[in-house]
């Protein structure tokens, strides 16, 4: 029974994140991004959330808008062996989220710049495992045979679901402090919703000898989990910046403070079943408790350049303190450091309305083994973005862009694998890949 109660820990964190940006946090909301990667040093209406400071020297007075329309797709894969297990198997996983809005929004009068933005900045989209993970599967196999029960006496089905969302709403005020220097002081709402449906169902497939004595028939349930778990919480951000245009350099910095966010269960089914034993409940997942979720703080300094009144390029570095930030079963303590990105990016005006542009960024987590789970896993990467922005009009911009993730394979290899006290190994692998358009309209 020991073994098999290791399935609370079974679905902490399965959703996560479609979008660029750190473990929980999405950078990419619009399609300027997709297409140059490197926006925190931009003045354009994508800066409502890359570098709100910035938005002081928007070109004219009035309102600025922009909607955003982005679609996500994403696997995340693990090639799992354990010999002593007599398990050797290819697990998929897919996330999807076809479509992600955002809306970019700001009011310019003189040296005052109103600004708004919402968007999904956490999560953004369903995972889905149909073949269950490998921890179902060498949790059952070792809980069974500890019971003399060999894995051809029994047939196992088991999937897993799990959606995560958070909801942001972002307000602030610019305030243009000298013809080059402006300041910015806002927060933003955060509204978390997610949930998790799995099953899992191991059956005899021949009888078996009862340990009461007896015989257990074909078909009877020897393991049985079924869980049905809604999630919600919210949070708030505050987030300052500064930015500084000197001639043609021009410099964006942002910090968002960490969130506190606690994210509570509504649970409508949770049941842990094993013949022999009473029904129980998976503790992490009974109605009413709370989880530590927090959004960590993020610190975005840029610098972009205009080499030629055609021709402009950009840097920035990323800091994500994930270390600092709460996650269920204090997960962040495995971390080795907080995540750090680069970024780069240059677009061109081939002609007076057509602007071609290509970025690239590179993501280092602070993992470890302890940190990566089935439920959970991140893998260190590098991502490339390329697209166009062409000039609709004096008053509307069309963004569109495209950016795909190249992730380095991660490898687990434990010697207790899921508990069993087995030595066994996980090759854990993603990919990710996301479109984008946005209309830019002044007015």
């Amino acid at each position: 029974m020991r073994k098999i109660s290791l399935i609370s820990f079974m679905m902490l964190i399965v959703s996560t994140s479609t979008f660029a940006g750190g473990l929980l946090t999405n950078t990419n909301q619009h399609a300027a991004f997709l297409r140059m990667l490197s926006r925190g040093a931009t003045t354009e209406i994508d800066g409502a959330l890359s570098n709100p400071a910035g938005l002081a020297f928007l070109p004219n007075d009035g309102f600025h808008m922009s909607l955003s329309i982005q679609s996500a797709f994403q696997t995340r894969n693990i090639d799992a062996s354990c010999e002593g297990l007599g398990l050797n198997k290819y697990y998929e996983g897919k996330a999807s989220a076809p479509v992600i809005p955002s809306l970019f929004a700001a009011y310019k009068m003189g040296d005052w710049t109103l600004s708004g933005f919402f968007g999904i900045t956490g999560g953004g989209g369903k995972a889905s495992f149909d073949d269950g993970l490998p921890m179902f599967d060498a949790m059952v196999i070792g809980g069974l045979g500890a019971q003399k029960i060999p894995s051809n006496a029994y047939s196992l089905k088991s999937y897993m679901d799990g959606k995560q969302y958070i909801y942001s709403v972002q307000l602030g005020l610019t305030y243009k402090v000298t013809d080059w220097l402006s300041a910015f002081a806002g927060g933003r709402m955060n509204y978390f919703t997610g949930g998790y449906q799995g099953a899992l169902k191991a059956s005899a497939a021949v009888d078996l000898p009862s340990p009461a004595g007896g015989t257990i028939p074909v078909g009877t349930e020897l393991i049985g989990i079924d869980l049905d778990c809604d999630q919600t919480g919210w949070g708030f951000t505050p987030v300052i910046g500064l930015d500084a245009k000197l001639g043609k350099l021009n410099i964006g910095a942002k910090y968002e403070f960490k969130t506190s966010l606690n994210i509570e269960n509504s649970t409508k089914e949770n049941s842990l079943r094993m013949i022999g034993a009473a029904e129980s409940e998976l503790a992490d997942y009974k109605h009413g408790v709370n989880t530590p979720n927090d959004i960590p703080s993020m610190l975005s300094v840029a610098a972009a350049y205009e080499f030629l009144p055609v021709l402009r390029a950009s840097v920035e570095y990323h800091f994500f303190d994930d270390k600092s930030a709460g996650m269920a079963g204090g997960k962040q303590k495995h971390l080795t450091k907080g995540t750090n990105e680069y970024l780069a990016g240059i677009e061109w005006d081939v002609i007076k309305r057509l602007t071609v542009s290509f970025g690239g960024q590179i993501t280092d987590y602070g993992l470890s083994n302890d940190y990566q789970s089935d439920t959970s896993f991140s893998c260190d990467s590098y991502t490339l973005g390329f697209g166009a922005k062409l000039k609709l009009s004096e008053k509307a911009n069309l963004n569109v862009g495209y950016m795909w993730t190249t992730y380095e394979d991660y490898t687990k290899t434990s010697q207790n694998y899921n508990g069993t006290g087995l030595s066994g190994t996980n090759v854990y692998s993603r990919t990710n890949k996301v479109f984008g358009l946005s209309i830019d309209y002044s007015f």
